[in-house]
């Protein structure tokens, strides 16, 4: 085998796919390779195991290949074991894998065994592929190097291929092939004109897959089967055999016939959400490529990477992700983003930086995504739009967000964890009893079927089979509720953990505040030149565009008309809400017709069919002219550089000044973009003021520009973003949704910490923070920013500030003597504050100080001009200091943040959204306080009812353990009056009782394993023993007790005895004591008398049971098979007993348990454990270090002390004696030669 290593001519691009042929692999180079490549010597042996990093998952994959010795082995096992050691295998692949397989290299392998980040296992085989019709295969590598192949060695995981590279000598994934392009492949395609070749499409296809997201609807057997072995009803099925054997026939009956309803009926959901998911993302449509050169029209599941494409039109959805070559397109994106506004998507421009990788992200504005729904398409001339396909199938965006609903992030609760050691724990006291039942019955000289069948029913006992089932009560209520309230959940596993949120995210911009924006002014600025040099200056501010004194043909007026993404689709003006706004302002529309002269231009020089914008100027004496300016070409906004621009065509303009940049985005990036001169000196206080009234602010500029109609097309950004004249600012009320102060107000009552992430203006951001109480008003907030001058200490780091807001009331009152007679950290750091900071500075922290970053999330609650991988990123690092984390936004630039959160909750108006396990209809943040209210509900019901189901095994355990030493045991009917009548019809009553309407402060607790929940379990234990055992002993010790006497042989079925039917009577009441002991309301769920199916179920229960114990009849007796207790005054004292039992457990819950073990108890535990862990990564340790402590922040400036500090005027990049009205005081380390 040869291994090149080759670099390109910047004139000569590989293909992604070619036919180079190769020795071996029958290796030759092609003229795509210079014959200065170097052939490195063959690599050594590849590892046995090794990482592959694939978008946001870390895999392990570990190779093994088959070994004939141990499958054999493993067959003679599987006959012996009845099949059972192969459900192992299925349960635990890494098991199996050690049976069957041996290790070995991954360049060897048959087998891998794939550990992802959450610890779970898959095994999966190695496919070797190859063409049918005798055709090399091309591997594309991401050193530019190629190589052919007669097969191909590869593997899928959760639908992505992944396959062998022989050069890398690594498994590499389709996507990270496809992210190895560079844009001269794209702009080759086009200059060859042709397409893809026969054979290119079949090694592609082979590579690749099909073009489907494909959605395979699982057998209904293979659905049953996998749904019956699993642990939980095999455990059912060892149950049944268990009782069957004991002929406890009819109980087993019972429980066959719930679990084949409960089989069922999970199955019929599984299947449900099968045929949702794939009614809302499969679709397959007709197409047309170009392939060898003819236009072909095919199925969208044949289109391949690199396929050369005609953009469909109006109403299609787009089959693939593609990159625009040629024309505009305008889609609707909000099948992935649930952002309705429509989009304007702009052709890849052939440039000087064509060898530039390819980035999804960068370069989103030239790519259709799969699965947006085409509105308008606008073709060059006579020349169709086009483009070429990018990624197929899962590989998508759309198939990303496919993949992570079918493959969702595990739950990361502890609750969950915990559940299997409480488990495990009860199995250790099924042990126990286990021992104590062959002891004794072994002791009596039994027959060894009866004590096996006895002793293993001890364990059928103590782990109750019905417990999963039970626990999944609350979380179907809870789903029911959220509803009937307009809020769907798509993942019910999700509404337990968001019982833990304990803060919560919320994007600005249709979350916080109305979608629409409301006109308040625009400021225009005036430029002047007296001749030695050039000045501006702000005019008077007006509602009005046409009612100002600025001419009514003003270029600030033209750059509102053109400088938008704004288009007509059936006669209706669509596009951003803000530019529908601005637009109208200008009274200028658009006209579909085009002016004479741009049309014979562009059909000359082949441009784009201009959007034109007509309207009228006024020339003198009442008389208007009209005006047609034509939008050449969009530079579509961009998050990254917070700008859009357009290049505008002015018909009224002289020749040489009839094309115009216009520029419109961020006040601060405009600005860093226009002529200095340009700009007025109070910019920033201006701004600054707009801002801190909660304005949403945009700033214009434009330039004029010599060039042709044909330079124009081809011009990157870049060459003529620059030098800009600043014309004005635009100033948009960005108005508080109503509910807005209310929810946060509640979440803040409620300890739920709440943050504002969002892409807008820092300033702001602050004002709407502060509007929302996310901010508050007594508690001093601090800007973050970087030092203006751009300053890199010893370490080239890059300099950090801190500057008090200067937003009226945030903080305190403090004088500018005061601010500089004190030291200021003394002054504002005293006690607990608050930090704002902006994308930019957070990324330079998180880059050149990553030891502050956690202290940083834990106590800023405003993160302005954040990116979408900024807000991910935010996510995920409160997660990683052990924070329960929700997201809640409109789906816009979201989608990351949303699918990142434990919980993420998108406000649309469709009912199920990709990006989030919870959507909501209703268009304000209402849905999020219901949501954890319900969430704290589900979670405190899942913890109610597995303690009140350990529990009843419990007691049922103490009360067979008696029996058993007697020789007896409760009868079949006994057994049945509890497991169904009273256990099962609790269970499942219990779950519906409804959330509270107000947040507590209190969380409610995550861990089962807490002091609270081990105490209240083992205490209730002792109390229910010891009034059991009492009652053993008192009816053994009354005048009319008959002993229990054992029937002559084994096979004789009496179990009647006085001692079993004290207990049975005694534990029927306990039982029903349980259930209202552990159905707590207050403070996460409403009263117990509010769920009137539990409240019904309960008086049935005590009602029958206290016939039963009191005035048995005779038919009562013959059916439950007890021995009757002679006297009444006998009987009403066992329910006498009985009543205070339960008032005894009552007690013990609400008063120690609650209390002294929950209040005091635990939060010892938990303080201590703090100062035990000074290296604990998890926010209430971090808060807890620097509540009171603001040294942390005066590290983050290089280690200076307090006394180092001083303070300094701050001109957003201006010089202070060029500038003097824009300085805000802020801190920064003074220098040594200070």
């Amino acid at each position: 085998m040869y291994y090149y290593r080759s670099k390109f001519k910047p004139s000569e691009r590989s293909p992604l796919i070619s036919s180079v042929k190769y020795r071996k692999y029958n290796c030759e180079m092609t003229d795509l390779i210079e014959a200065t490549d170097i052939t490195s010597p063959p690599p050594t042996e590849t590892p046995f195991s090794c990482e592959i990093v694939d978008a946001d998952e870390t895999v392990t994959v570990s190779g093994y290949s088959k070994n004939l010795v141990k499958n054999t082995l493993t067959w003679i096992l599987t006959i012996l074991t009845l099949g059972l050691v192969q459900i192992v295998f299925y349960w635990y692949p890494q098991i199996k894998v050690k049976f069957t397989s041996s290790p070995c290299s991954l360049n060897n392998a048959d087998q891998l065994l794939i550990l992802d980040s959450f610890n779970n296992y898959t095994l999966k085989n190695v496919r070797n592929i190859s063409n049918k019709e005798g055709n090399l295969l091309t591997i594309p590598s991401a050193t530019n190097s190629i190589v052919n192949v007669e097969s191909l060695r590869m593997f899928s995981y959760k639908k992505i291929n992944y396959i062998w590279h022989p050069i890398s000598n690594e498994f590499t994934s389709i996507q990270d092939i496809l992210g190895s392009i560079d844009e001269g492949y794209f702009h080759e395609i086009m200059a060859k004109g042709t397409g893809s070749t026969t054979t290119e499409i079949s090694s592609k296809l082979l590579i690749f897959g099909k073009n489907m997201i494909f959605i395979k609807l699982t057998n209904i057997f293979v659905l049953l089967f996998k749904e019956v072995i699993s642990p939980f009803y095999m455990f059912q099925i060892f149950s049944v055999i268990i009782w069957y054997t004991d002929n406890y026939q009819y109980y087993a009956t019972i429980i066959v016939f719930m679990s084949l309803l409960s089989v069922f009926s999970d199955v019929n959901q599984i299947r449900k959400q099968e045929k949702r998911l794939k009614e809302m993302v499969q679709s397959n449509t007709y197409c047309k490529a170009i392939r060898d050169g003819v236009v072909t029209e095919l199925s969208s599941d044949e289109l391949v990477p690199g396929d050369l494409i005609i953009v469909p039109n109006h109403g299609n959805l787009l089959p693939c992700d593609a990159v625009l070559m040629h024309g505009n397109i305008i889609v609707n994106e909000s099948m992935l983003t649930g952002e309705s506004v429509p989009v304007t998507k702009v052709p890849l421009v052939d440039t000087e930086e064509k060898y530039n990788t390819f980035s999804l992200k960068e370069h989103s504005k030239h790519i259709l995504f799969c699965g947006t729904n085409v509105l308008q398409v606008r073709n060059i001339g006579a020349k169709p739009a086009t483009a070429i396909v990018y990624r197929t199938a899962y590989s998508t965006l759309k198939g990303d967000l496919v993949r992570a609903i079918m493959y969702p992030k595990p739950v990361d609760l502890s609750f969950t964890k915990d559940l299997f050691k409480f488990v495990l724990f009860l199995l250790s006291i099924a042990l126990c009893g286990f021992v104590y039942t062959v002891t004794i019955m072994t002791m009596r000289g039994s027959p060894i079927k009866k004590i096996i069948v006895r002793s293993l029913d001890i364990i059928t006992i103590v782990v109750p089979p019905a417990l999963p089932a039970a626990m999944s009560i609350g979380i179907l209520n809870a789903q029911m509720r959220l509803r009937k309230k307009l809020i769907y959940c798509i993942s019910p596993s999700t509404i337990n953990t968001c019982g833990a949120i304990n803060v919560v995210c919320f994007d600005k911009t249709g979350t916080l505040t109305e979608d629409g924006l409301d006109f308040s002014s625009f400021t225009a600025i005036h430029q002047t030149n007296n001749g030695v040099e050039c000045s501006a200056h702000f005019g008077d501010t007006s509602e009005s565009f046409l009612d100002c004194d600025l001419p009514q043909d003003s270029q600030l007026r033209r750059a509102a008309a053109t400088c938008h993404s704004i288009t007509k689709i059936d006669g209706e003006l669509c596009g951003d809400p803000l530019d529908l706004i601005v637009f109208q302002k200008t009274e200028f529309g658009i006209d579909e017709s085009y002016n004479d002269k741009i049309i014979e231009e562009e059909e000359r020089f082949d441009m784009l069919q201009p959007t034109i914008v007509c309207g009228k100027v006024p020339i003198g004496n009442n008389l208007f002219r009209n005006l047609q300016l034509g939008i050449m070409k969009q530079f579509t906004f961009s998050s990254s550089l917070q700008r859009m621009a357009v290049l505008v065509h002015d018909d009224s303009a002289e020749e040489g000044k009839d094309i115009v940049l216009y520029v419109k985005g961020a006040p601060e990036m405009v600005a860093s973009l226009c002529d200095p001169s340009s700009i007025p000196q109070n910019y920033i206080e201006v701004v600054n003021q707009y801002a801190q009234k909660g304005m949403r602010l945009i700033a214009v500029a434009y330039k004029t520009l010599d060039i042709s109609y044909t330079k124009a097309q081809k011009i990157p950004r870049a060459e003529i973003e620059c030098n800009l004249t600043m014309l004005g600012l635009i100033c948009m009320d960005n108005r508080i949704k109503e509910q807005s102060p209310i929810v946060i107000d509640e979440l803040n009552d409620s300890n739920i910490r709440t943050i504002m992430v969002t892409g807008d203006n820092l300033l702001t951001a602050i004002s709407v923070a502060k509007e929302c109480s996310i901010i508050q008003s007594d508690t001093p907030c601090f800007l973050v920013e970087l030092d203006n001058n751009g300053e890199l200490d010893a370490g080239n780091r890059h300099k950090i500030t801190f500057k008090k807001s200067a937003s009226a009331a945030i903080g305190d009152n403090v004088s500018v003597k005061t601010f500089f007679e004190q030291s200021v950290l003394e002054l504002e750091f005293d006690s607990t504050y608050q930090l704002a900071i902006a994308g930019p500075t957070f990324a330079v922290i998180c880059r050149d100080y990553p030891e502050y970053v956690d202290k940083l999330i834990c106590v800023c609650n405003v993160f302005a001009r954040m990116s979408p991988d900024q807000k991910q990123l935010l996510i995920n690092r409160l997660q990683e200091v052990k924070y329960t984390v929700a997201m809640c936004g409109d789906g816009a630039n979201d989608c990351a943040a949303l699918k990142a959160a434990h919980a993420g909750i998108s406000l649309s108006e469709a009912e199920a959204s990709i990006a989030a396990p919870f959507t909501s209809k209703t268009p304000d943040i209402r849905c999020v306080p219901e949501i954890i209210r319900e969430g704290r509900a589900a979670l405190v019901t899942s913890f109610g009812v597995f303690k009140y189901m350990a529990a009843y095994s419990l007691t049922q355990f103490i009360s067979i353990m008696q029996l058993y030493w007697l020789g007896t045991n409760l009868t079949d009917f006994q057994f049945l009056y509890i497991d169904l009548f009273l256990i099962t019809l609790m269970a499942l009553t219990f779950g519906a009782t409804p959330a509270t309407n107000k947040l507590s402060k209190r969380p409610p607790p995550t861990r089962l394993l807490s002091v609270g929940s081990v105490g209240s379990i083992l205490g209730l234990l002792l109390l229910i023993s010891a009034t059991q055992v009492s009652v053993f002993l008192w009816t053994s010790y009354q005048q009319w007790f008959v002993p229990y006497s054992r029937p002559p042989t084994d096979d004789a079925e009496d179990k009647r005895s006085m001692q079993g039917t004290a207990i049975f009577f005694v534990s029927c009441f306990q039982y029903i004591a349980l259930a209202i002991v552990y159905s707590k309301g207050h403070p996460y769920r409403k009263s117990i008398l509010t769920n009137k199916w539990l409240c019904i179920c309960l008086l049935i229960q005590y009602v029958a049971t206290m016939c039963i114990v009191i005035f048995p009849i005779s038919f009562v007796i013959s059916f439950l098979e007890f021995d009757e207790i002679p006297y009444i005054s006998d009987r009403i004292g066992l329910v006498v007993y009985a009543h205070l039992g339960g008032i005894l457990l009552y007690l013990y819950e609400m008063l120690i348990v609650e209390h002294v073990l929950i209040k005091k108890v635990e939060t010892y535990f938990n303080d201590r454990k703090m100062k035990n862990e000074k290296n604990d990564r998890s926010y209430s340790n971090i808060l807890n270090q620097i509540q009171y402590n603001h040294t942390w922040l005066t590290r983050i400036n290089h280690g200076f002390d307090d006394n180092d500090f001083i303070l300094k005027d701050e001109t957003l990049g201006m010089k202070k004696e060029d500038s003097p009205a824009l300085s805000q005081r802020e801190l920064i380390p003074k220098n040594e030669d200070d």
